[in-house]
C-alpha cells in the first residue's frame, strides 16, 4: 500500500513538473498542440458532414416512399403461344387478401396522347390511370386543388390531376389550372388538382415532367393493360419480407414461364448507406493523416525539448530519479500536449454543428461517439509519438548529462 501511494505521489509530481514546463514555454506548447487541435476538429467535422450527407440521402429516398413496393411484368423465359401475361386488378386484390400489412394499393395503366401544352404547341403527354390511393403510395405533394377520391373513381368521373410543370406551362399557374378542361383522346377532363413528387427523381420514376393522372376506372376505357402494381406496407422494416410474399403470390397466379419483377427502394437505401460509409472512411483517413502529422510534430518538439533539458535530466538522475520516472515525465508531457490539443479540437469540432442547430432550422446530426474517438486517438498519438523522446531522455547517462554544455 505504501509503494502504491508513493507511485501515485510521484505521478502527481510528474504532472506538476510537466505543467511547469508548459508555463515556461507557452508559445511552444500552443504551437505544438495546434496541429492536434486541427486534426481532432477536422475528424469530428468530417464525421458530421458524412452523417449529414447520409441523413439527407435517406430522407430523399424515404420521401419517394420507403414503404413502397412495385411489381411489373417483364416477359417470358421462353417462347409461348399464350401471349403476354400481364398483371391484372385481380392480382392486386389477391395480394391484398394474401399478404398482411398492406396499407395502400394502386394499379397503373399507361396512355399517351398529344395534348396542347401552351403557345399552341402540342406534345406527346404521358397519362397514367391510377387509384385514389396512389397519392399515398407515392407520397405525392398536392400543391393546389385536390386528388381524386373514391367517389370520383366509382363514378368514373372525367377528372385529372396534372404536374406542377404542366400547370405552369399550359395555364401559367397552379391555381389557374383548377377547373380548366383538357382533352384526352378527344374526351374533356376537368383538372381538379396539381401535384409534384416530394423529391426530384430526374425522370427516373414513372412520373415525367408533364404527366397527367386520371382515375384507373376511366383509363380502362382506353387500355386493359396494367403496367404496374403499387403497394405500400405499414412498416418499412417489413418491406423485404413483403416483397418476397408479393412475388410469390403473383407468380402463383400466372404461367410458370412468365417473369415478374417485384422491387422496392431498400436497395437504394443500402447503396446510399454504403456510399456514405465509404466516403466517411475516406475522409476519416485524411483526418488521421493530419493527426499523424501532428504526432510527428509533437515527437520532433519533444526531441528538441530533451536536448535543451539534458542538464535538468542529469540533475534529476543525480538526486535519485529512476529511468522509469524520467521516461514517464517526458511521455506525460507528450500526452498532455496531445490531449490538450485534442480537447480543444473536440470542442471546436462540436461547436460548429451545435451552432448550426441552434441558429438555423437544420437538424444536423451530432455524433458523441466521434468526440470520444477523437480524444482517444489524440491520447494514443501522444503515447505513440512521445515514446521515442521519453526513451531517449531516460537512457541519458547522468554523468554525461551533468557535463553537457
Amino acid at each position: 500500500m505504501a509503494e502504491t501511494a508513493r507511485r501515485t505521489m510521484l505521478f502527481s509530481e510528474i504532472v506538476s513538473i510537466a505543467v511547469d514546463s508548459f508555463r515556461t514555454s507557452k508559445v511552444r506548447f500552443v504551437l505544438t498542440a495546434l496541429g492536434m487541435v486541427i486534426g481532432t476538429a477536422s475528424l469530428i467535422i468530417v464525421v458530421t458532414i458524412a452523417l449529414t450527407g447520409k441523413q439527407y440521402a435517406l430522407n430523399q429516398i424515404q420521401a419517394i416512399g420507403a414503404n413502397m413496393i412495385y411489381a411489373y411484368y417483364e416477359g417470358a423465359t421462353s417462347v409461348n403461344t399464350g401471349g403476354n401475361d400481364y398483371l391484372t386488378l385481380d392480382d392486386m386484390r389477391a395480394v391484398e387478401q394474401q399478404v398482411p400489412g398492406i396499407r395502400f394499393t394502386s394499379p397503373m395503366l399507361e396512355l399517351h396522347d398529344r395534348i396542347i401544352v401552351g403557345g399552341g404547341k402540342e406534345r406527346d403527354i404521358l397519362i397514367l390511370g391510377v387509384s385514389p390511393q396512389y397519392a399515398d403510395v407515392r407520397n405525392l405533394q398536392i400543391i393546389a386543388g385536390r386528388f381524386f377520391d373514391v367517389d370520383d373513381s366509382m363514378a368514373r368521373a372525367k377528372v385529372a390531376v396534372v404536374t406542377q410543370q404542366f400547370a405552369q406551362r399550359r395555364f401559367n399557374g397552379q391555381q389557374a389550372a383548377i377547373g380548366e378542361e383538357i382533352k384526352i383522346k378527344d374526351i374533356p377532363f376537368v383538372i381538379i388538382g396539381t401535384f409534384r413528387e416530394r423529391v426530384d427523381t430526374f425522370g427516373q420514376s414513372e412520373i415525367a415532367g408533364d404527366t397527367i393522372l386520371i382515375p384507373d376506372t376511366v383509363a380502362r376505357y382506353y387500355t386493359p393493360v396494367v403496367k404496374q402494381l403499387f403497394f405500400s406496407v405499414a412498416d418499412a422494416g417489413d418491406v423485404p419480407q413483403k416483397t418476397e410474399l408479393i412475388a410469390q403470390a403473383l407468380q402463383a397466379r400466372h404461367r410458370p414461364e412468365s417473369v415478374y419483377r417485384v422491387e422496392n427502394l431498400t436497395q437504394l437505401i443500402t447503396v446510399a448507406n454504403n456510399i456514405a460509409n465509404g466516403l466517411t472512411l475516406m475522409l476519416l483517413a485524411i483526418s488521421l493523416v493530419t493527426l499523424v502529422v501532428s504526432g510527428v510534430g509533437i515527437m520532433n518538439i519533444m526531441l528538441a525539448n530533451v536536448r535543451t533539458r539534458i542538464r535538468e535530466i542529469g540533475i534529476r538522475k543525480a538526486i535519485g530519479a529512476t529511468r522509469r520516472e524520467i521516461w514517464l515525465q517526458f511521455l506525460t508531457e507528450a500526452v498532455l500536449i496531445s490531449l490538450a490539443g485534442g480537447l480543444v479540437g473536440t470542442i471546436l469540432g462540436l461547436a460548429i454543428p451545435f451552432s448550426v442547430r441552434f441558429l438555423t432550422e437544420y437538424r444536423i446530426p451530432i455524433s458523441g461517439l466521434s468526440a470520444i474517438i477523437a480524444i482517444a486517438v489524440a491520447t494514443l498519438v501522444g503515447v505513440i509519438f512521445g515514446t521515442l523522446p521519453a526513451a531517449r531522455a531516460a537512457q541519458l547517462d547522468p554523468v554525461d548529462a551533468l557535463h553537457y554544455e
